[in-house]
């Protein structure tokens, strides 16, 4: 609690205390109240119980220890890639993707004076790498902050005109703060996937479509990563998503986080999973869900 700015504290309080009366609505999400994330969850989720929390570690920890029945997460965002880290706590989670959902990002520039008065903006770094242009062409500095609406309660905390917040623009009225831009990202398109985890999945029922996430490590040998894919291009299985990271800090192997379309159990993922195994040292699957968004 005492991580938060102080505006968003009795908020975080009061929405610690509604998801404790009945965590199996609780769904876990980083940042203040009125971050996308917060959004995201309303959207996803419009029964649940949305339980802010600082960190991602914290928002997984509270699915892992029951606080809450799932977490939403961002993962990779249409203009600033990846987030960082995510593909680090996946693994080692050890939950189970259940969902995605897919939240057009709104950035609106908040502060307590004018915008001729604003110098700094805080934010999180992929809203302030989603914004940078617009930012330079302001003579604006981008400040780092945990979160997006988190940074809007600092800056109503902090009450300098000179340093403004990048976050939704529910935001300013949560934190009572002027709005002094509106949709000042770089590109139009800018989208967020998020991905729903939760200590146990179902067991994928109906037509679909699917996405089945999943990691795995090559072989450190030439054409490893050639061979390990094969299978899926001869089985006709489209993967949408494959993306590499280092691991361990040793750069000796190289770990692939990928996204397929379909489910274990069809056949041609089924023999396109087990080609992989032969070339791989391993292979983990993160989750079987349904396609919230067409690819491609």
């Amino acid at each position: 609690m005492k991580n938060y700015a102080t505006p968003a504290r009795p908020i975080v309080a009061r929405m610690m205390a509604e998801a404790a009366e009945a965590p199996e609505r609780a769904v876990a999400f980083q940042g203040a109240p009125g971050a996308n994330s917060h959004v995201a969850v309303s959207e996803a989720f419009p029964d649940a119980l949305p339980l802010p929390c600082f960190s991602f570690e914290d928002a997984i920890d509270a699915v892992k220890q029951g606080v809450a029945d799932r977490a939403l997460i961002p993962i990779e965002n249409s203009l600033h890639g990846r987030v960082a880290d995510i593909h680090f706590l996946l693994p080692e989670s050890g939950l189970v993707i259940t969902a995605e959902h897919f939240l057009p990002i709104r950035h609106a520039l908040m502060g307590t004076g004018t915008r001729d008065e604003v110098r700094e903006a805080m934010s999180h770094p992929q809203a302030l790498g989603q914004c940078r242009h617009w930012l330079k062409a302001h003579g604006i500095q981008p400040v780092g902050y945990p979160d997006t609406a988190g940074a809007a309660a600092e800056a109503a905390e902090r009450g300098d005109p000179a340093i403004a917040a990048l976050a939704p623009p529910a935001a300013a009225d949560i934190y009572g703060l002027n709005l002094l831009a509106t949709d000042i990202a770089d590109a139009d398109h800018n989208m967020t996937r998020f991905v729903a985890l939760a200590r146990g999945g179902q067991p994928p029922v109906g037509d679909g479509p699917w996405i089945t996430t999943f990691i795995f490590e090559v072989k450190n040998i030439p054409a490893a990563l050639y061979k390990a894919l094969g299978g899926f291009a001869t089985n006709g299985v489209n993967m949408t998503k494959l993306e590499s990271y280092q691991r361990g800090g040793t750069f000796a192997a190289t770990d692939f986080y990928a996204d397929i379309e379909g489910k274990p159990g069809d056949e041609t993922v089924d023999r396109a999973l087990e080609e992989l195994g032969f070339h791989t040292k391993w292979v983990r699957l993160l989750g079987t869900y349904r396609r919230a968004r067409k690819r491609g």
